[in-house]
């Protein structure tokens, strides 16, 4: 040790730890999404405000920002959002091109929320598949 740092894992490259997180969890394409949401899903956009202004939302979608996301899907916690009933709730978590919502879906199992996946593409994949969008 030096400097009183303890080494950590090995480093590994951000295409690596996406491969490594979604061998953990099935992902949605867009219709299966769509079917997810219309049978009661959580569907989370995690998408910052300025490309939600710019592409519009999702209907249904809850938004929530990315640095918010464990506080306000915790059961438990003390800042959650009234959608957040259950750790068997099914999430699905959107970002604007199926990256960080992987990333983000690792965090939420870690806390226990196992029905957690997201969609392949993100809200890309959702607009360029005809699904809705309001502006």
């Amino acid at each position: 040790m030096s400097g009183g740092h303890e080494r950590g894992p090995e480093p590994v490259g951000i295409d690596e730890l996406l491969e490594r997180v979604r061998a953990g969890f099935v992902r949605l394409g867009p219709a299966e999404a769509a079917a997810a949401l219309a049978a009661g899903a959580l569907l989370v956009d995690i998408r910052y405000a300025e490309l939600r202004n710019r592409d519009g939302l999702i209907p249904g979608a809850l938004v929530v920002e990315r640095n918010e996301l464990e506080w306000r899907l915790d059961p438990r916690g003390s800042h959650r959002a009234p959608e957040a009933v259950s750790h068997d709730l099914r999430i699905v978590v959107v970002c604007n091109e199926g990256y960080a919502s992987s990333l983000a879906v690792a965090s939420l199992r870690r806390l226990g929320l196992h029905g957690a996946t997201d969609l392949i593409g993100g809200f890309q994949a959702w607009r360029a598949a005809g699904l809705p969008v309001r502006v």
